[in-house]
């Protein structure tokens, strides 16, 4: 039997005066795989924001295991149980490939260690079979910022896999890719995440690639959980009352 990795317990937030999540009661296993989507404006960020543990909930609670996230303020400590990953990457462009992939460790390891890793052949080394994972080991000393948005990407998701959270958090991560680095990107995300036994959330605006790559789809609409199904059992007429107009798609292919 899977055990719950994420609880979300009648959690609601406000923001400036106004409700943007309202009693969202949600659980999620470990090694799930979920999709969240939903109109602009749906509070599907600020979700993924209290569910990071970079912002608090109004009222509810949101506990990995049975231990509540608000108990994990220390940021190394969160960092062994979450990850994010952004659309914005969060990459230093200015690095090479194999620096920003061993920031993954910055959390493990002291300045001075974190200081030698830069030069370290060991290091340099874990950075290559890192990057191997994710179809990246040739452009180990490129300058990040020369690569593609895909390729940066997959750095980003390389550097998540060094981190080695518990549980992985996409915020739209494909939201600025061609329908190319879209499949390439998703191909790996999904694919390490399963392998390595991780769960992923993942915030996504193509209701196509949500479908694709995820059995489990959570639909938010104005700060309310909408529907949460099985990608095989989500209808038309569930995305049409999730965005009232029809599903809209970002041009992912």
């Amino acid at each position: 039997m899977k055990t719950s990795t994420l609880s979300v317990e009648q959690v609601s937030h406000q923001f400036a005066g106004k409700n943007v999540l309202s009693s969202l009661s949600f659980s999620i296993s470990e090694g799930e795989q979920v999709a969240i989507i939903g109109p602009s404006g749906a509070g599907k960020t600020t979700l993924l924001n209290i569910l990071a543990g970079i912002l608090e909930p109004s009222q509810g609670q949101v506990s990995l295991g049975q231990i509540p996230l608000s108990h994990l303020r220390d940021t190394k400590a969160r960092a062994k149980q979450i990850g994010v990953i952004r659309q914005q990457f969060d990459l230093v462009k200015e690095l090479p490939v194999y620096q920003n992939v061993l920031m993954g460790k910055m959390n493990d390891w002291h300045l001075a260690r974190s200081l030698w890793s830069m030069i370290s052949k060991t290091d340099k080394q874990l950075a290559g079979q890192t990057l191997e994972a994710v179809g990246l080991r040739d452009l180990l000393g490129q300058t990040t910022g020369s690569l593609s948005g895909g390729e940066q990407q997959r750095v980003a998701i390389a550097r998540l896999i060094l981190q080695d959270p518990k549980v992985i958090l996409a915020d739209e991560p494909i939201a600025s890719l061609d329908p190319r680095w879209t499949k390439e990107v998703m191909d790996t995300l999904t694919g390490e995440a399963r392998s390595r036994f991780k769960t992923l959330i993942a915030i996504l605006h193509s209701t196509q690639v949500a479908t694709t790559y995820f059995d489990r789809i959570i639909g938010l609409k104005d700060g309310h959980v909408q529907f949460d199904k099985k990608s095989c059992d989500l209808k038309d007429s569930d995305l049409q009352a999730l965005y009232a107009q029809g599903p809209q798609e970002v041009d992912h292919g």
